[in-house]
């Protein structure tokens, strides 16, 4: 193999643990799975890190990371708290982002085998949850949205994402994207004291723009797409597209 530096071995073998993952699921991916994906020997991933409960937990957090920081830059960049919420719910669930929740349900599925994982997991959790309550927070301060509990009010929309996103990736048949995008925007308006409609157009017209199209690559510093099918061109329509972008691995 090619010599590299410590950093960069290290990110090689993160690399190629979450190429296996989206292959093989999470849990069970191997420590010979990765060795095999970068044609080395199980010892030099020993050398780079303690368990391959640590390797694994990297793994997801460069995934989950780069989607985070998509959304975060989205929401800075709109105009007021609204549009801030919009581009929140337009990052967080794009059609072409099932590897991604799939991701984040085998992370959630072996968090409780794997302490690494469960502490990545519930960190980056807390740091979405964190995201959209500080905008909600804003809001009410400006008076454009009422919540007696901007903390509360996050979970609840959060969660109702993630419950309903699952759903469309775990079982594909229960739901489809339509009733989850139509859902959430419904009773985040309920949630947030907004008249019925408004975030809906709000959301509609974030996704119509360019940029709120692009996907986490950029985010990720141009990260190559996760292997597996092509991914499938993004409806315009927000009733066809629900869940973040939960980044793109490079391989």
């Amino acid at each position: 193999m090619t010599r590299l530096s410590p950093d960069r071995r290290r990110e090689a073998i993160v690399e190629a643990a979450l190429t296996v993952a989206l292959r093989k699921g999470l849990d069970a991916t191997t420590v010979r799975d990765v060795a095999a994906e970068m044609g080395t020997s199980s010892g030099l991933i020993h050398h780079y890190f303690a368990s391959m409960d640590e390797v694994l937990a990297a793994a997801f957090e460069r995934a989950a990371t780069a989607d985070l920081a998509m959304s975060a830059a989205a929401m800075a960049a709109a105009d007021g708290p609204l549009a801030a919420i919009a581009a929140f719910l337009a990052t967080y669930t794009p059609v072409d982002k099932d590897w991604a929740f799939q991701l984040w349900l085998d992370a959630w599925s072996a968090a409780a085998r794997h302490p690494a994982i469960r502490t990545t997991s519930g960190r980056l959790n807390l740091a979405w949850q964190t995201l959209l309550e500080s905008t909600i927070a804003a809001g009410v301060a400006a008076g454009s949205l009422r919540s007696d509990d901007p903390r509360a009010a996050a979970w609840r929309i959060l969660s109702l994402l993630d419950g309903l996103a699952l759903q469309v990736v775990a079982n594909r048949t229960t739901i489809d994207r339509p009733d989850v995008v139509r859902w959430v925007v419904a009773a985040t308006e309920v949630e947030l004291g907004l008249a019925p409609g408004v975030l809906g157009v709000a959301v509609e017209r974030r996704l119509a723009e360019p940029e709120g199209l692009a996907g986490p690559s950029s985010a990720a510093g141009g990260a190559a797409n996760p292997p597996g099918p092509p991914p499938r061109g993004r409806p315009r329509s927000a009733a066809a597209r629900t869940r973040p972008s939960r980044p793109r691995p490079s391989g």
